[in-house]
């Protein structure tokens, strides 16, 4: 399909869809936004009109079997992730879901298996956005030693206050987000892409506010998505890694991940990274060289691997289901007061 129109349909044009997928999408070449199919009528014709997309679908599943359609892009919350996924393949579509990959690792599974069997079609994942600018120059400096043997990461994804009075957000819905919890699926992404996969994991969460209001139900629910976690991980090249996830930690700083290592530290903190030898007094920034720096071009790099230009490299459904055996076996050891090895799911 190199010289080819694509024409690309959206199920659920979130934020995320709007600020970046459309957008990037309709930037390049030979590429159009063929329909569109939101949680209500009025949402879709709202995305229509914004963005000149001629067709408004009632039924994502009438998007997915659609003809007139090449490509599904999924930017509805995780519930839907695989349903949509695993119908776009069946009708022959490529496609590109967003982050978090599924509700779980066996959902997770059942798409990456169904997206194998089809290997014409290209599958992928919204990458973790964070790291993008820098984990070239990181898997370098590892490569060359810079922090010697790896023995410890530290990530620490923090957010504001508790929030005590807040109605129920489709992140704390277990219906609507699964078992992903905060951004720890994303951080574990980008560890994974520096250092590789967790053999074992232990966790322990809390929920504070443990009933919320459902805006749309009008009615209180259990939060059954913790507030704040606590996980230990053994990692496959040797080292401990320390993930906090919360959202009760006002003060306490932007969000960021460390590793330690037998000669030095690499910090990488707010898109900047920051690194220091064991004889020097502090970290210092490190610039990051031209070539190395990555950016966003999750689109580009989409719509590349359907004209056979490049292969996916973020994110592969593979990877997709590391992180959420990750996210899984986090959720597990919370459950059980249990260390849980890793891969829960024998490939």
């Amino acid at each position: 399909m190199t010289n080819e129109t694509i024409r690309v349909g959206i199920v659920g044009a979130g934020t995320n869809t709007k600020a970046k997928h459309i957008p990037g999408l309709l930037a390049i070449e030979n590429v159009t936004i063929s329909g569109v199919c939101n949680r209500s009528r009025t949402s879709s014709e709202a995305v229509a009109a914004e963005f000149g997309i001629p067709r408004v679908f009632d039924d994502w599943r009438k998007l997915a079997e659609d003809p007139d359609i090449d490509a599904v892009v999924i930017g509805t919350w995780p519930y839907m992730h695989g349903p949509v996924s695993l119908a776009a393949l069946e009708a022959g579509k490529h496609v590109l879901c967003e982050a978090r990959m599924a509700m779980n690792a066996r959902e997770a599974h059942d798409m990456l298996r169904a997206a194998r069997s089809r290997p014409h079609l290209v599958a992928q994942v919204v990458p973790s956005p964070f790291s993008l600018k820098v984990d070239r120059t990181v898997q370098r400096l590892l490569a060359e030693g810079f922090i010697g043997n790896l023995l410890a990461i530290d990530v620490q994804d923090r957010g504001a206050f508790l929030d005590l009075d807040g109605p129920l957000s489709w992140r704390q819905d277990i219906r609507l987000s699964g078992i992903n919890v905060m951004m720890l699926g994303i951080w574990y992404e980008a560890v994974m892409r520096w250092v590789g996969e967790a053999i074992r994991v232990m966790a322990m969460g809390k929920t504070f506010v443990e009933l919320r209001r459902d805006t749309e139900e009008k009615r209180q629910r259990a939060v059954l998505i913790p507030e704040h976690v606590d996980v230990i991980a053994d990692m496959a090249c040797g080292a401990q890694a320390h993930f906090c996830s919360t959202r009760i930690a006002g003060h306490a700083g932007p969000s960021g991940c460390s590793l330690y290592g037998s000669a030095g530290t690499l910090r990488f903190e707010e898109g900047r990274l920051y690194g220091g030898r064991r004889d020097d007094a502090q970290l210092t920034e490190i610039d990051i060289p031209a070539a190395e720096e990555g950016r966003w071009r999750v689109e580009e790099e989409f719509i590349n691997a359907i004209r056979g230009i490049e292969p996916v490299c973020l994110t592969t459904f593979e990877d997709g289901v590391r992180y959420m055996e990750f996210t899984e076996a986090v959720f597990r050891s919370q459950q059980t007061g249990t260390a849980i090895p890793l891969p829960l799911i024998a490939p």
